[in-house]
């Protein structure tokens, strides 16, 4: 049950509603200014398909220049709320305080922008939240860094920004507390924003190439979070797609060993364009193992990223897992994975190598400076943890993986790997990346089929491409 709002806290809100019913809601330059430059990050954050509720929304300038398919503002100011809906008479608009949210809908994202220092309560109000939210609920909070405090006075002082009442000063560190305590899980914490206002094109530049590489002087911090219970369910059907070229020796193994998960299990073999008799071995395979629901087809182009978006679009199975056909990842740590996700701990588990020790010749030390170079760089990149990019054992639902499918055209067709395409997209949508370590065997049949400098090359110059997509934006 939601706690009741206290006399104390009801005071509070009392004074805040008051500030603002009296505040004129003409917004001057500077402010259009910043909201256009706030609402250029969030429209990088919210898919255009998704329904939004911004929670203190003002005279609903932000919500005005979001493209999201649904709009609905709520704000403790009656004035506010009636400038509102005047400029904005494509978006719903109500008179409510977020401590006692009553709205009977559920939202895809929620969004708070710079009012979180406002709120008579913060844990009551993010507790609240969970009235509108489902677990796929993105809530996305952008405050002031404590940094720029002395210039917001200036700027006060000078008449181009506005005063404020009287207000919490909220840092990134008590924000990801009270997060915990109103039971939210931060997935990102990025920096934003070195110039609040656009100055000609001056600002936006400022802001998209230097913002990234000092994010300490940054005036905006803009977290994402999820429900900390995220979506349990129960036993889920399951699609291992693997993709083979030159594996002929491991085909029997791969069916063997990968054992049947949740409600059932069904293997997609993607054969690609091999020299030896992989194709002949898995026919053989499939018709040996009746036992065993195995699909068989042959890939229509080239690469393994196209080995398996063709295996994914043949995919039957609510829980898709890519497994490599070189079984250097044992097909046995493949319930981990799909405990990872149904338990509702990720909802996109990558597998790690480089946790456990591996067999002596399973990786050549440049590959191994390589991998863990480009860990650092996503880690970066994406705002979330990840020590090992190139590891192909990679698991997602199916409808995570239609979303990133239908948002695809941001990146565009970039990735022949398929694993930066599905990372990339997964960070794009803000879902839950959780690394799974797992053992990493040195092959026992063939030949790798990476190129260790012309591929290194080309993964390099798609982490360039990707980083001005998702950081320098």
């Amino acid at each position: 049950m939601p706690r009741a709002v206290s006399e104390i806290n009801a005071a509070h809100l009392e004074r805040i509603r008051a500030w603002y019913d009296k505040r004129p809601d003409v917004l001057n330059w500077a402010s259009l200014g910043y909201r256009a430059i706030l609402a250029h990050y969030y429209n990088l954050l919210i898919p255009a398909d998704a329904s939004v509720l911004e929670v203190g929304c003002g005279s609903g300038e932000l919500l005005r220049r979001l493209r999201a398919s649904r709009r609905v503002g709520i704000d403790l100011s009656e004035r506010q709320i009636t400038a509102a809906r005047e400029r904005c008479p494509g978006c719903e608009f109500h008179v409510q305080a977020a401590e006692g949210l009553e709205l009977q809908e559920r939202f895809d994202c929620i969004i708070i922008s710079d009012t979180l220092n406002f709120a008579a309560d913060v844990q009551q109000l993010l507790e609240r939240l969970h009235a509108v939210s489902h677990p796929g609920t993105r809530l996305i909070v952008n405050f002031p860094s404590a940094l720029w405090r002395p210039v917001f006075a200036a700027a006060t002082a000078l008449g181009i920004k506005r005063g404020m009442p009287p207000s919490n000063w909220l840092a990134t560190t008590d924000i990801i507390g009270l997060m915990g305590l109103g039971d939210w899980s931060p997935l990102t914490v990025q920096p934003r924003i070195l110039c609040p206002v656009q100055a000609l094109g001056i600002g936006s530049f400022i802001n998209r190439w230097f913002a990234p590489v000092f994010p300490w002087f940054c005036m905006s911090v803009f977290c994402v979070a999820r429900p900390a219970r995220g979506r349990e369910t129960g036993p889920l059907t399951v699609s291992v797609v693997i993709p083979a070229r030159n594996e002929a020796g491991n085909i029997e193994a791969a069916v063997k060993r990968t054992p049947d998960m949740g409600a059932g299990t069904e293997l997609i073999f993607v054969e690609g364009n091999s020299k030896d008799n992989t194709w002949e071995e898995i026919e053989r395979v499939a018709r040996e193992n009746p036992g065993r629901r195995i699909k068989t087809l042959k890939q229509p182009g080239c690469g393994k990223g196209d080995a398996v978006r063709a295996g994914f679009a043949v995919a039957e199975g609510d829980l898709f897992i890519i497994l490599d056909a070189d079984l250097t990842v044992p097909p046995e740590e493949m319930p981990k994975f799909y405990d990872a996700i149904t338990s509702g701990r990720a909802e996109f588990a990558n597998g790690s190598r480089l946790v456990y020790p591996m067999d002596k010749a399973a990786m050549q030390f440049l590959n191994m400076c390589a991998n863990k170079a480009f860990g650092i760089l996503f880690t970066w990149m994406l705002g979330q943890p990840l020590k090992d990019t190139l590891c192909g054992t990679k698991v997602l639902r199916r409808s995570d993986y239609e979303r990133i499918v239908a948002n695809r055209a941001y990146f565009g067709e970039f990735d022949p790997f398929g694993d930066f395409d599905l990372l990339f997209g997964a960070a794009r949508l803000n879902m839950k990346i959780v690394d799974v370590p797992v053992r990493y065997k040195e092959r026992t049949y063939g030949s790798t089929n990476i190129h260790r400098w012309q591929h290194g090359w080309l993964l390099l110059r798609m982490v360039l491409f990707a980083a001005r997509k998702l950081k320098f934006v």
